[in-house]
């Protein structure tokens, strides 16, 4: 089966297809006297290595005739990595506007990589949370094995970062690193205390004299009755916004700077450090912006982007909710804030925000990075409602059945009464669920649970028949990526 596809490697002629072998002919490489392609048969993708030399000899496989048949396996990616440094994941050293491709699947990169080749988007191929790594039963190093490999299949050679999300532990931050991730998001909601902004302001008082002394002072001194200016923003900092500030992150200011310190500064290679402070429970005053911003700077702490919560709702797999001047008006005055410092703004929960996407490119002046991540699953489970109606019934139906529980870690505003009954709709309307702005979030917020659930004897209810099926319409799966994440990038002003 593979003797001609062998003596075709080896004099370059190859073809998309041989007799039961699909080639990813762009992945064709040589490094010296070795040659190697990434081919699928069946179910199943191989690398086909031909030739002589370290390459060849470094990729362990299987010996055949004067070829060598690899699976892709973490070990033969270091080794593709090597040989090849286009497939391992890099910083966004040019501060390129960069955008987020979570891929919980480890299916979705080849549909992305066709939505951003022609452009000069820096992408985050892999990304993903410890959460979502738990939900999904998968490690860090699946996640840049699945984006390494789709890059080599693809034949991409502009550079892709590995994103650590929502990381909020130093072990984890260490571990991801040590993993090769090239951008650490810093999570630090658990040091944001979300309480001080419902107390009055007797309460706020009260709660404020008891903090250390030298951190009032410190604080005061520097930022109480102070008017602060940017071009298009003047901040009036009051006594009653400064305690709120204070008591709201000043632990988190300080364990920033222990990570900082203690592990991003003296990190030997390129990395993309990013603050998260948008998992609150409020948006984020511009003014809090501002004071975290600057005792960053004056702590010597360097960062690529920052995502403070803007005004409004982003909840998952559905478009921005709230009003557009509004959002305007705020995420201007944090452009202007970030711009002064020297840094871009990032927008989380960004997949499918489609009415606030030109207004982000415009306010941003182009620079700045998008986070994306659950609507490549959602793609997916489009593709189920197309091609697989009966196994798309299960998965809506389980993902009812689980909803209430997926309700305690994502915050959404899903109306179940909204979401027409499965036996009401008939097998070429099941695609009309992923148009229905509830039965998204349905489906989006459930995903682990689809994922990950087993029956009594530890089989897993629809794992492994959800993989199958996209596998066998793996090319519709990329399309519909493509077509996705292109839109996206339109609105973005990126292509």
């Amino acid at each position: 089966m593979y003797k001609q596809l062998i003596k075709d490697l080896k004099g370059d002629s190859l073809k998309p297809y041989y007799e039961g072998i699909k080639v990813y002919t762009d992945s064709l490489s040589q490094y010296l006297a070795a040659k190697v392609v990434l081919i699928r048969q069946g179910a199943q993708k191989f690398l086909v290595a031909t030739g002589s030399g370290e390459l060849y000899e470094d990729l362990i496989g299987y010996e055949n005739n004067g070829f060598k048949l690899a699976f892709p396996t973490h070990e033969n990616r270091l080794v593709l990595n090597k040989y090849f440094p286009y497939t391992a994941p890099v910083a966004n050293t040019e501060h390129r506007t960069s955008v987020g491709l979570g891929d919980r699947l480890g299916l979705a990169t080849p549909g992305h990589i066709r939505a951003v080749k022609d452009t000069d988007v820096f992408p985050i191929f892999a990304q993903q949370s410890v959460r979502e790594l738990d939900m999904t039963h998968r490690k860090y190093e699946d996640v840049i094995d699945a984006a390494s490999y789709a890059v080599f299949q693809e034949g991409y050679k502009k550079g892709f970062g590995a994103d650590g999300d929502h990381l909020k532990t130093k072990e984890d931050i260490l571990k991801e690193l040590d993993l090769g991730a090239t951008m650490i998001t810093l999570d630090s909601s658990e040091k944001i205390d979300n309480t001080i902004l419902d107390l009055n302001d007797e309460e706020l008082l009260t709660k404020y004299e008891v903090l250390d002394a030298s951190i009032r002072s410190y604080y005061e001194e520097k930022y109480l009755d102070s008017d602060v200016k940017f071009e298009g923003l003047s901040l009036s900092i009051s006594k009653i916004q400064l305690m709120r500030d204070v008591l709201t992150y000043y632990a988190a200011i300080s364990f920033i700077q222990e990570v900082y310190e203690e592990i991003i500064k003296p990190y030997k290679l390129p990395l993309d450090f990013e603050i998260s402070i948008d998992e609150t429970s409020t948006p984020t005053n511009p003014i809090s912006h501002y004071i975290i911003a600057q005792e960053l700077k004056d702590r010597n702490i360097i960062i690529s982007t920052m995502a403070p919560r803007f005004i409004g709702e982003f909840q998952k797999g559905i478009d921005y909710i709230g009003d557009l001047d509004m959002f305007t008006q705020d995420i201007r005055a944090h452009v202007a804030i970030a711009e002064h410092f020297g840094y871009r703004i990032s927008v989380h929960s960004g997949s499918d925000k489609f009415s606030i996407f030109p207004i982000v490119a415009r306010e941003t002046h182009g620079k700045f990075h998008v986070k994306t991540a659950g609507t490549n699953w959602l793609e997916a489970v489009e593709v189920l409602a197309e091609k697989e109606p009966a196994l798309y019934r299960e998965v809506h139906a389980h993902a009812l059945d689980r909803f209430s529980d997926a309700t305690a870690l994502y915050h959404v505003t899903t109306n179940l009464n909204n979401i027409p009954s499965l036996h009401d709709m008939e097998d070429d309307k099941l695609p009309e669920y992923l148009k229905n702005n509830d039965a998204r979030q349905l489906l989006h917020i459930t995903y682990g649970y689809i994922l990950r659930d087993q029956d009594e004897h530890g089989n897993f209810l629809l794992r492994e028949r959800f993989f199958d099926a996209l596998d066998d319409h793996m090319e519709d799966y990329t399309k519909h990526l493509d077509e996705h994440i292109s839109r996206h990038l339109a609105l973005l002003n990126l292509k």
